[in-house]
């Protein structure tokens, strides 16, 4: 067993263009002030790092944790879930996709996806620099406007779905492995590896890649009625990622997972400050402890009623208390567990 890192927190949501939310320096002093000791650095932010300066410059990389610990704090993980989002995009989504690229690649989907795909590279290097071993991101979709087959999905559409994105994943995936760091899909609705089923689909696709891994997030699983629970138990050994966010699911007569086109704050399935939601984080915690997940736990803050400041402010307490420190005891050792062949035997009366 292994004790959780943490308190750490994902700045993508709380990055804005008031102090103290509009730079590096700023948001650091005020998430240290608020007992958190890392950050998970969303890379798409050009003021938070210079992705590519860090892919490049070892010297900018530690300058980078250096300003980051005279704050008291370490970089958690770096995430490309935007930059992911774009390795693999359905034409239907082109243009609300297209905000996630640079200007010059907009109305461009193939230079979006050369960029996106050099960018989630750049991102094993630069985690490497960092000295960090793990990296989050989106999949991507190619199949998700088919999950719910009407019409009925053509004959062999899910395989060449997942083929194809094997084929676009696995030389990101190869350039990971050549730099020591798992990529940890966020297993998300919207992305074609989005629960336990195509997460394994893509895994064969992809040859069991070594560095194919997840982050765990149990919020978009209940939104999906998944146990959260056993999928702990099913892919613990790919686990090495977790964000601490929580959800609700209040079905009715009017509506179920589907969420009826609602916007968040009357959807059925919502996200939900951590504490706040039906997510029973006790058992999550304990039971990644007892196989050994030694990562952070990240707060990810989304939440239709509570507010940033103050999900931000409750995230850090929550996630102190819920940390195990694990024992190197057994709890009845008092009694004393010394033995010999002799005794055993004996016990056993042969």
């Amino acid at each position: 067993m292994k004790t959780i890192k943490g308190p750490a927190i994902f700045l993508a949501q709380f990055m804005g263009n008031e102090e103290p939310y509009n730079s590096l320096d700023s948001i650091c002093k005020w998430v240290a002030s608020l007992g958190y000791k890392a950050i998970q650095i969303p890379t798409w932010d050009a003021r938070l790092i210079d992705l590519e300066k860090a892919a490049e410059s070892k010297d900018y990389c530690d300058e980078l944790k250096g300003r980051i610990a005279e704050h008291g704090l370490e970089i958690s993980e770096l995430s490309t879930h935007l930059q992911g989002q774009l390795v693999a995009v359905h034409p239907a989504y082109d243009q609300l996709f297209d905000a996630f690229a640079p200007e010059n690649l907009r109305n461009n989907p193939k230079g979006r996806t050369e960029w996106a795909i050099q960018t989630v590279k750049n991102a094993a290097v630069a985690s490497r620099n960092l000295g960090i071993d793990v990296h989050a991101t989106f999949s991507g979709a190619l199949m998700w406007h088919t999950f719910h087959p009407w019409p009925q999905r053509p004959a062999g559409l899910v395989e060449a779905g997942f083929k194809e994105l094997a084929n676009r994943w696995t030389p990101i995936l190869d350039v990971f492995e050549d730099n020591g760091v798992d990529v940890c899909y966020e297993v998300h609705p919207g992305e074609d590896i989005f629960d336990g089923i195509t997460y394994e689909m893509f895994l064969d696709a992809c040859n069991q890649h070594p560095r194919a891994c997840l982050l765990y997030d149990p919020s978009h699983f209940i939104l999906q009625q998944l146990d959260y629970l056993e999928y702990i138990d099913l892919y613990h050994e790919r686990i090495r990622m977790f964000h601490v966010k929580d959800a609700e699911f209040n079905p009715s007569g009017r509506q179920g997972t589907f969420g009826g086109y609602q916007d968040w704050g009357n959807r059925a399935g919502r996200y939900r400050s951590p504490g706040d939601g039906h997510i029973d984080f006790g058992s999550i915690f304990s039971k990644l402890s007892q196989y050994g997940f030694d990562g952070w736990a990240v707060l990810e803050w989304e939440c239709c009623i509570k507010s940033p400041e103050q999900g931000a402010k409750e995230g850090a307490e929550f996630i102190k208390h819920h940390i195990i420190e694990v024992t190197d005891k057994t709890f009845d050792d008092f009694a004393g567990g010394g033995s010999d062949e002799a005794l055993i035997k004996k016990v056993l009366g042969i």
